[in-house]
């Protein structure tokens, strides 16, 4: 699916051309100062066969004159953030977090932005909701397109970063929680919960950290389709993403602290349970001990046994075999350092 968002000097806009008009578009832009937004939206049926559309690859290619090497990276899902310059645009990946209410799963979308000193160009295999309200906002505020696509971009940006602050603000809420649970009722399900949500915000740092550093370029680095002073609002994202990296950082530390503190809390209990156990094998220890001695025969019962010495002194060398036994063991484990 293609949509183009077209903003003449005039400052008229519209929504309804098509991919026939983008090269005249393009060059309207250049000479009279508009502004045009592509929006390039490749889904795939079958996730394990993705393979980008011809019309997709042509039109960047063709149309946008875009490298080669852009190209390909864009239409291969697999990159962190990243700026990169091509002299007359940037090619820029940012990745969107998309979650549940109860965090069950938190995924990051790729989106790919090649930005222009007349045109922005977006490209996305899923739905990234920031972008779809910006592509909401941009019909009906007539700022964001007047301003130019850097100005255009810098929102973008923005609504990115503003969906990271509730995800990090459930992300706390779910580790009180499970903080709670930790002491109260601890168990092998919470573990496996503690364990998804740690994966999950370490994703999320291999993530946040790389787009805080693209913030940063776009912020300090002089690149030719940026104006001079639009880069101060980037310098505001950049702050929302330090901040962001900071709560990231600090929920991974509490939640290997309630990790930690899980399995302080479990052997504790095994503890407790192997010291009841220890008190009662202690208490029937004597008993099992006089049953096992005075029922031994050593003066003869139902069978008889000859025996070549007398059974008093069998009884004798077993007691005294009972008592060596116990002393010797001592003996050895307090010379080994073990008691």
């Amino acid at each position: 699916m293609v949509r183009i968002a077209y903003r003449n000097g005039k400052g008229t806009f519209r929504t309804d051309s098509n991919i026939d008009n983008l090269p005249a578009l393009l060059k309207q832009c250049a000479g009279r100062d508009g502004m045009l937004w592509v929006d390039l939206f490749e889904s795939y049926d079958d996730k394990s066969e993705r393979k980008p559309l011809l019309e997709v690859e042509r039109l960047l290619r063709e149309t946008f004159a875009f490298h080669p090497l852009a190209i390909d990276d864009a239409l291969t899902e697999s990159h962190v953030p990243k700026v990169d310059d091509w002299g007359d645009y940037l090619y820029i990946v940012l990745h969107a977090v998309v979650f549940d209410k109860n965090l069950d799963e938190i995924d990051t979308r790729e989106l790919d932005v090649f930005l222009g000193r007349h045109y922005i160009v977006t490209y996305h295999h899923e739905d990234v909701p920031a972008l779809e309200r910006e592509w909401s906002t941009v019909q009906v505020d007539d700022r964001h397109g007047r301003r130019g696509p850097d100005y255009l971009l810098y929102h973008l940006c923005d609504a990115i970063a503003t969906d990271y602050l509730p995800c990090m603000e459930a992300i706390d809420e779910v580790v009180d929680d499970i903080q709670d649970q930790v002491f109260e009722e601890p168990s092998p399900r919470l573990v496996a919960r503690v364990l998804k949500l740690k994966q999950a915000v370490l994703n999320l740092r291999r993530i946040l950290s790389p787009q805080r550093e693209v913030l940063s370029r776009l912020a300090r680095d002089a690149y030719a389709v940026i104006d001079e002073k639009d880069r101060i609002y980037f310098r505001d994202i950049y702050d929302h993403f330090v901040r962001l990296v900071d709560l990231n950082e600090s929920s991974r530390d509490i939640i290997a602290g309630a990790l930690d503190t899980y399995l302080s809390v479990t052997a504790n209990r095994t503890n407790e349970v192997m010291k009841a156990l220890t008190i009662v094998t202690t208490l029937f220890m004597p008993l099992s001990f006089i049953t096992g001695f005075f029922g031994m025969n050593f003066f003869g019962g139902s069978t008889e046994v000859v025996l070549p010495f007398s059974p008093i002194i069998l009884f004798g060398a077993t007691a005294l075999l009972m008592v060596s036994i116990p002393v010797t063991m001592i003996m050895y484990v307090r010379r080994r350092g073990w008691w």
